[in-house]
């Protein structure tokens, strides 16, 4: 039996809902709360990282931020599968585009998450495994976005341990459009991988929704801000899809 707290999050296993939206800023996870959940209660703010459960359309809902990174969202979701009884992950992020026929601001789903990291090797597996989705939530989440008339693509993306990379002195922008772009991969971002591995291990569901925030064949992108507050159709969707999730 775990104990509890654990080092990350402080609650009990009765604070959180059976799904969790992470978004990977806080204060977007507060401005989710604040904006969507009917009587949210903060259940967790150690390091900041806060996580609140409410309710939306009358179904329990929690959201806890997931910070920024494999590393990051590789303990929380540990942390809430295995010790806080949660059986649904949906991430709620930003990507960057890599493909001319996504849009900023268009909604992508990660069917399956490419990676760069090392994060799987510690499952000592004969091979590659494919890190993908839960169908479940995948299919739910679909038809939510077809009834809600989004503009969303799915397929896989990848997740990235590097914003910088030293080969190009930036953001990994030239190696991410010309070498995995040209794969097919939809759009970059840096938890996702790390998720599914979680979820496949812990026996559970995950699905990534991500806003496109800039697009690196472009050049264009959001604000900060943006990105803070105003991606409120994914937002309204992944809380559709726990929804849909719990009928």
């Amino acid at each position: 039996m775990a104990n509890y707290p654990t080092p990350h999050i402080k609650a009990a296993p009765e604070d959180f809902a059976k799904t969790v939206l992470m978004p990977g800023d806080p204060l977007r996870s507060k401005f989710i709360a604040e904006n969507f959940l009917e009587d949210a209660k903060l259940v967790n703010n150690v390091r900041g990282v806060q996580g609140y459960t409410g309710k939306y359309r009358g179904v329990p809902v929690s959201v806890m931020a997931s910070g920024m990174g494999m590393p990051s969202i590789g303990i929380y979701s540990y942390e809430l599968y295995n010790f806080f009884d949660v059986d649904n992950i949906i991430r709620v992020g930003s990507a960057g585009a890599m493909n001319e026929a996504i849009r900023v601001r268009d909604v992508v789903m990660g069917m399956g998450a490419s990676t760069n990291s090392n994060f799987a090797s510690q499952y000592r597996l004969p091979g590659t495994f494919s890190a993908i989705c839960s169908f479940e939530l995948l299919r739910a989440c679909v038809g939510e976005a077809e009834a809600m008339g989004v503009r969303y693509h799915v397929g896989n993306i990848l997740s990235s341990d590097t914003f910088y990379n030293d080969t190009y002195g930036l953001r990994d922008e030239e190696l991410s459009a010309n070498v995995w772009g040209k794969m097919g991969v939809m759009a970059v971002e840096m938890e996702a991988a790390a998720l599914y591995l979680n979820a496949a291990r812990c026996g559970k569901r995950a699905l990534a929704i991500c806003t496109i925030s800039d697009h690196l064949i472009t050049g264009e992108a959001t604000t900060a801000d943006e990105r803070q507050n105003s991606f409120t159709e994914m937002m309204e969707l992944a809380l559709r899809t726990a929804v849909k999730m719990a009928e």
